[in-house]
């Protein structure tokens, strides 16, 4: 399992996250190792992003 960077990184925009995650799918991205662990960083960092973008009821 991936561990969390060590030092805290800048929230990106969902869009990117999303475009990074669509361009390693279509390269075929997930056949080596170090490319499941990036598409496992993506996607906490997608859903972080998911979850920033959601606004809160009033």
């Amino acid at each position: 399992m991936p561990t969390p960077p060590s030092s805290p990184r800048a929230a990106r925009p969902l869009a990117v996250v999303n475009e990074e995650i669509r361009a390693l799918l279509s390269a075929g991205g997930l056949v080596s190792t170090e490319g499941r662990c990036r598409y496992q960083e993506l996607l906490v960092e997608w859903a972080a992003a998911v979850r920033g973008d959601v606004t809160k009821a009033a």
